[in-house]
């Protein structure tokens, strides 16, 4: 027996896409390539939503 949501079901696309931050370990929180933390830049926010963790989780605005 098929399940009846796999007839609707579809693959997503994979996106390419290389965050203009990195995570730093001492800090615990997503830092720019100029060292500022990645939350405070409000262009990057309105962008992309929320800055994304190692784990791939979404992180909170006041990271």
């Amino acid at each position: 027996m098929r399940l009846f949501v796999l007839n609707y079901a579809r693959t997503t696309e994979q996106l390419e896409f290389s965050a203009p931050y990195t995570y730093d370990s001492a800090l615990q929180l997503n830092v720019l390539a100029d060292g500022r933390v990645a939350a405070h830049d409000q262009g990057l926010m309105r962008e992309l939503g929320a800055t994304t963790s190692t784990a791939g989780s979404k992180t909170h605005f006041d990271d």
